[in-house]
């Protein structure tokens, strides 16, 4: 069954701010790719909601919180099995505290 997938407003800032760096550093077509391919990564999951893997911090593994590695960038979220949803919570740049970021949003 097809999970919805569903993103805190704290994960769409997140994911605006990575790609207005890229576009700002790399340019505008290297950003549109870049998100076309974030984009297509995190809606596999409406598929396979367990792509991700645990993190490798216990804390956000008690939190239920699981991993998507895309190359540099770490998408957070969560599995929600009553409902068949996925809460997409932050996508962060894994050379970032993202540790902080991600105990930020409890």
């Amino acid at each position: 069954m097809k999970y919805k997938i569903l993103r805190t407003d704290k994960a769409d800032a997140l994911i605006r701010n990575i790609i207005l760096y890229i576009a700002e550093t790399f340019g505008k077509d290297v950003a549109l790719t870049k998100l076309d391919e974030m984009e297509t990564a995190i809606q596999s999951l409406g598929d396979n909601p367990y792509l991700g893997e645990e993190p490798r911090y216990p804390a956000l593994r008690r939190q239920g919180y699981r991993v998507l590695i895309l190359k540099k960038d770490l998408v957070f979220y969560k599995v929600d099995e009553l409902k068949k949803e996925i809460m997409i919570y932050a996508v962060v740049d894994q050379r970032q505290d993202y540790l902080s970021i991600i105990r930020g949003l409890c």
